[in-house]
């Protein structure tokens, strides 16, 4: 059976290559047999001495853009899926650092590989952030009452990256489960039950059927706290459920089902453009001709008003989690969902994590999505010594041009290559 399993997964490869045109990846088991990986060579040119790990906390990386990309510019690269790999409702957060532990030592076996570093493309970047946490400070990072799920001593002793690169990172899966939410749910057990005003989706309160919304002040800031009043309630039910589990008083002894309606797809900054809109102070832009200036920086993306029906659905608005999945890796706590966050109170927080990270690390926003504030508050919080941060104009979150957002045609036509041809500069200028 194994030996049709590894048949298979190589004729696989060798078929979905023909579309890579640069490398011919290699299939990589790791364990447990659910994690998996794909390594990338370059075809030519001196041997590498720079290892580069890929990896989302539950998607699927193995056959992206940047393996490609990076191997084509002399890197090895590895892209590895964790054992929650598109299974978002069994996912223990603090358990997926084992797997990162596994690629790097992998990458470090590697003759010839001296330097180990991280690449974490938007859920990626809270991974990494927190595997180097506790790679440098230990479980203590992950540990402790203030913790609503703490790490296991499992974690002593992790092997540290050299660096690592936040591709358009957010801030972490907890964070944006509190910006998503819909606050104007009244009834958990009937989510067509709502407060007008809270309604995000209401004309009344600045709703915009057809394009960008306009809320006022006033309705903002009643807004962000009830999503984190609404979360904090979450919180309090999960954890009152997880106790009586653990006295033996619950139905499960191990954990439940834990259904979020209204969950997605209620965050402001998709509807109204004004929200988290830009960066606080003048940042570098890397512009459409390869110059970088340094200006405030504004993100170009396109209003999304179509969440509104998105929201009220099941497939589209509900985050069918379990209780140790929400409290592990999608609930925080918070005062105000946009500026008020407790970042510690949850071990999947980007900005609680590099406040304990010192290797070098590059942030790299993209302008045509909506996480460059975040990443500006990643810039600034983090310890590290050795940082830079740039947005890269008109760039989707997925790197490629944001057409939508173009004003005129071609406008934004070179992000892919200027976004590998700055962190292929970062890197080569410090390993």
């Amino acid at each position: 059976m194994q030996n049709r399993i590894a048949v298979l997964s190589l004729l696989f490869l060798s078929v979905t290559t023909v579309s890579f045109g640069q490398s011919r990846p290699e299939y990589v088991q790791f364990t447990p047999g659910v994690v998996k990986g794909a390594l990338y060579k370059p075809d030519s040119g001196p041997a590498p001495h720079v290892g580069i790990l890929i990896m989302h906390r539950t998607s699927n990386v193995m056959g992206g853009i940047t393996n490609t990309e990076l191997a084509k510019r002399g890197f090895l690269v590895l892209a590895v899926n964790p054992r929650f790999d598109n299974n978002e409702a069994s996912v223990v957060w603090e358990d997926i650092a084992l797997d990162v532990k596994s690629g790097i030592e992998y990458l470090r076996k590697q003759p010839g590989i001296t330097k180990v570093i991280l690449l974490g493309g938007s859920g990626g970047g809270p991974t990494f952030a927190f595997y180097q946490a506790v790679a440098e400070k230990g479980p203590s990072y992950c540990q402790g009452p203030n913790k609503l799920m703490q790490c296991g001593n499992n974690l002593a002793g992790l092997p540290k990256a050299d660096g690592i690169i936040f591709r358009d990172a957010h801030p972490g899966n907890s964070v944006n489960a509190v910006r998503h939410i819909n606050p104007a749910v009244i009834n958990e057990a009937d989510p067509t039950q709502l407060n007008p005003e809270l309604d995000p989706f209401s004309p009344k309160n600045g709703f915009n059927p057809k394009g960008p919304s306009k809320y006022s002040e006033d309705f903002k800031q009643k807004y962000f706290k009830a999503q984190a009043a609404r979360m904090n309630r979450l919180i309090d039910v999960a954890l009152d459920r997880m106790k009586r589990m653990k006295e033996g008083k619950y139905t499960y002894p191990d954990d439940d089902v834990f259904p979020v309606s209204r969950g997605i797809g209620a965050h402001l900054w998709y509807l109204d453009m004004r929200v988290h809109h830009g960066t606080v102070k003048p940042q570098k832009l890397l512009k459409n001709d390869g110059t970088v200036v340094k200006q405030i920086v504004e993100s170009v993306r396109v209003a999304t008003p179509n969440l509104a029906k998105d929201n009220a659905t099941f497939n589209g608005g509900t985050r069918l989690l379990t209780l140790r999945s929400f409290l592990s890796a999608n609930a925080i706590r918070a005062t105000d969902s946009l500026d008020g966050i407790d970042w510690c109170s949850s071990n999947n927080s980007t900005p609680c994590a590099l406040r304990n990270v010192s290797v070098p690390i590059l942030i790299m926003a993209m302008g045509g999505h909506s996480f460059i504030r975040d990443n500006e508050i990643h810039y600034e919080v983090a310890a590290s010594t050795d940082k830079d941060f740039v947005v890269i104009e008109g760039a989707t979150h997925g790197i490629t041009p944001c057409t939508e957002c173009e004003t005129s045609p071609g406008q934004y036509s070179n992000t892919v290559k200027n976004f590998f041809d700055y962190l292929e500069k970062w890197i080569k200028a410090r390993f």
